[in-house]
């Protein structure tokens, strides 16, 4: 199974620089430019005895060794040997660097393979780790016959998501996972999950895209392929390994890498063959919200946590990151946004609430309310290094318009509901005609234009325009109106500047006006400033 490689060194070369070279006089003067000195200790012969390689990957391999002095004397370790030789490029460094920061700020958890220690000599560097005997998930796979039975599934994809929900919230996205790089510390049944290698992983901002290609090419989501990802592209690796442990084959599949890619975009997964109509229902939901090529409409680690498949009330549900970026957004809506998203909430059962009941909790409210003070210890608890260098803790920068304010559980659960991730239920449309229900004010199941331009902050221009339609197309909203304008406008944020501009966009929207509803007319005219958390 090949991985999409990336360290420049590992995959294609970078094009030789023009000029006069003698000999490979070019490549080593580069050589030389680079600073491979990264301040591990130099000491690593003096404190292991190395022993036999135990796996070889696309950058560096990993042995055994056993501790010569110290707290490790005498035990066995795991240690992950990568050649300086290869680092040709100040990326491929860089990685290096990287991933020695991640694998120390994220070492302590339960799931996390244990950093012990980074050394270096000329030659390579080395990161020394836990030994973890009990091998691979993929070799539990197969000694089953190829697949797990549902209630053991559902065991290996809880421990997989509590560990990536904490590193998702700590600001780091793993981006090869994958069954190959989950260890067992046992040869146990139940022994303790371990996820490795983050040769690939990085950190990220909540409100961050990431643009280069990683990953395995059976695990790697669509966005990825597209070049536009965040974290949601390591749940979509979670959906192809559920999937793998219920049924024992790949959801895509092909004979050539570039096959595998094109199924990815365009295929959907088969439930119908043996043993899908076996599985429960909860089940393949689980894995089609995972699986959704729309990575607004996948679950996070912390929802999946909560959905029915695997929801036990008395385990913990760990703090998302995706609450924060949802209450900025509505923090900057409009008055009607925030009616609209408020009459959304309300349609939510008890069990669709099970998730924001528990994040709200989470930021432990006081007098019911939380404000931008619980947002911030609640983030602090949970921070180690990693959240600092992925700058996770700017988010409360745009979330102050919390310092005078307080919501109560009612305006958080408006705050924190996803559309788009609504919009992936089955029940999609009994909720959003619920919530148009509770949303129209004259009990005639449309919503007037009045209440369309509430709170809406028009520049003068734009208010005699507003005023004049208003005048002649005495329209209302209608309820797939609202469907579409839940997904917000932020007409506070409508970048328009000088007279020509204006101009030029009213006569494009103008010409096509008379064809489209004043709702369409609005939605478009706002289109650049949508507010979108992801």
């Amino acid at each position: 199974m090949s991985a999409i490689k990336r360290r420049l060194g590992s995959g294609m070369q970078a094009p030789p620089k023009e000029g006069p070279t003698s000999g490979d006089g070019g490549v080593k003067a580069t050589e030389r430019q680079l600073d491979k000195n990264f301040g591990y200790g130099k000491n690593f012969g003096a404190k292991f005895e190395l022993g036999k390689e135990v796996g070889r990957g696309h950058f560096g391999h990993t042995c055994c060794a056993k501790g010569k002095k110290g707290t490790l004397k005498g035990k066995v370790v795991a240690v992950k040997i990568i050649s300086k030789a290869k680092m040709t490029s100040a990326l491929a460094i860089e990685d290096v660097r990287r991933e020695v920061k991640i694998l120390k700020a994220l070492s302590g958890h339960k799931h996390m393979i244990k950093f012990h220690d980074a050394f270096e000599d000329a030659n390579n560097v080395y990161i020394v780790m836990e030994f973890c005997e009990g091998g691979e998930l993929l070799d539990r796979i197969l000694s089953r016959g190829g697949r797990y039975l549902e209630e053991d599934a559902k065991t290996i994809v809880e421990k997989i998501l509590n560990i990536v929900a904490f590193c998702h919230l700590q600001g780091v996205v793993h981006r090869d996972l994958k069954p190959e790089n989950f260890l067992f510390t046992t040869r146990e049944e139940d022994a303790p999950l371990k996820v490795i290698d983050f040769g690939l992983s990085d950190f990220v901002r909540p409100d961050q895209r990431l643009n280069d290609i990683v990953g395995s090419a059976y695990y790697v989501a669509p966005e990825v392929l597209h070049r536009s990802y965040n974290v949601e592209g390591d749940m979509w690796s979670i959906g192809v390994i559920t999937y793998i442990l219920l049924c024992g084959s790949r959801p895509f599949w092909a004979r050539t890498e570039s096959g595998i890619f094109r199924s990815v975009l365009r295929a959907d997964p088969n439930f119908h063959d043996s043993p899908w109509p076996s599985v429960s229902p909860e089940a393949k939901d689980f894995v089609r919200r995972l699986l959704n090529k729309d990575h607004r409409k996948r679950m996070t680690a912390a929802q999946a946590l909560t959905h029915p498949w695997l929801h036990d009330e008395n385990r913990p549900v760990p703090l998302d990151i995706l609450i924060y970026k949802l209450v900025k957004s509505y923090l900057r809506a409009t008055p009607l946004k925030r009616a609209a998203l408020k009459a959304l909430s309300k349609a939510l059962t008890e069990e669709e609430l099970v998730y924001l009941r528990a994040q709200f909790m989470l930021l432990e409210p006081k007098d019911g309310c939380v404000s931008l003070n619980n947002f911030k210890v609640a983030l602090m608890r949970q921070g180690t290094d990693a959240m600092t260098d992925s700058r996770v803790f700017e988010i409360l920068n745009v979330m102050e318009p919390l310092s005078y304010q307080k919501l109560a559980y009612e305006e958080f659960c408006a705050a924190a509901t996803s559309v788009y991730q609504l919009e992936a239920l089955e029940r999609w449309d009994r909720i959003a005609i619920t919530a148009f229900d509770y949303f129209e004010q004259e009990g005639n199941r449309v919503i007037s234009v009045e209440e369309l331009g509430c709170g809406i902050k028009f520049g003068n221009l734009l208010h005699i325009l507003y005023s004049r339609l208003h005048q002649k197309f005495r329209r209302k909203l209608s309820f797939s109106g609202y469907k579409r304008f839940l997904h917000g406008v932020d007409s506070t944020r409508v970048p328009i500047q000088g007279t020509g501009n204006i101009c030029r966009i009213m006569i494009e929207l103008l010409t096509e006006f008379f064809s489209m509803s004043v709702f369409h007319f609005f939605f478009k005219f706002f289109l650049e400033s949508e507010t979108n958390v992801y």
